[in-house]
């Protein structure tokens, strides 16, 4: 029997150019003996910029919908998953070697790990890469931690959603990502960390690239009022889940 990763990824035609590479960085991947990865890949809206780049692969799902931004593809495409784990792949980034084998292997060689994230490198526009001198030891991960830091740092978290791979079960559980303009990958993060222990691998799992494109730098992202309101629900939520996960009647 072959175990599955899926990797999930939301794409929009600016970004779409930018699936190649990241379809390069899957094929490189060394899987577990008895595990292989799919990539699902969900188009936010009906265009037709994003098909012509989506490489011919018999591992890949490709779907459209309804454009509602990355965090209504991202659970659209949840619904194709068929993996034990997801993995958070944006389209315009690239795993680096190893990342899935070490994914995989810390989520099935500990007990009670639900979730990883890893070191990330900012990939610029250059070709060079920067690095964060704020990541957590490797190892686990407690309930809260990531939440409790967060929301005392100006709301940014010491690792990174963008490495995320987590228990699909879990995953579809919570709902997949948040319902927001951006910050639905931190949503789902501080989701999983309310409820779940979580595990920070120290070898870098992803090249995060620089590019005026990319949501992340768009003015509408940094808008002080919108900003607010995305923290403030997705610290809600998370604080709502923790004391669920506790209760008892």
């Amino acid at each position: 029997m072959t175990h599955i990763v899926s990797v999930i990824t939301a794409v929009h035609g600016p970004s779409a150019p930018y699936l190649a590479d990241a379809h390069v960085s899957l094929t490189r991947q060394e899987m577990p003996p008895g595990w292989d990865w799919e990539w699902v890949v969900q188009e936010d809206g009906e265009s037709g910029d994003v098909r012509p780049h989506v490489p011919d692969d018999p591992r890949i799902s490709f779907e459209q919908g309804r454009q509602g931004r990355a965090g209504m593809a991202r659970t659209m495409a949840l619904a194709r998953a068929r993996g034990d784990f997801v993995k958070v792949l944006d389209a315009d980034d690239m795993l680096t070697p190893g990342a899935l084998l070490r994914d995989i292997t810390t989520l099935t060689g500990h007990d009670g790990i639900a979730w990883t994230t890893s070191r990330v490198l900012d990939l610029l526009p250059d070709g060079s890469t920067v690095g964060f001198d704020g990541d957590p030891p490797r190892g686990p991960i407690a309930r809260g931690a990531v939440l409790e830091r967060w929301r005392t740092h100006d709301y940014r978290a010491q690792v990174h959603p963008a490495t995320l791979c987590a228990r699909r079960d879990l995953v579809t559980a919570l709902g997949g990502w948040m319902a927001l303009p951006s910050s639905e990958d931190t949503g789902l993060l501080m989701a999983l960390n309310a409820v779940s222990t979580g595990w920070f691998i120290d070898e870098c799992g992803l090249l995060y690239r620089k590019w005026p494109g990319q949501s992340t730098a768009q003015s509408a992202h940094h808008h002080d009022t919108e900003r607010r309101a995305r923290m403030k629900i997705i610290e809600s939520r998370a604080e709502a889940l923790a004391r669920l996960s506790t209760w008892h009647p």
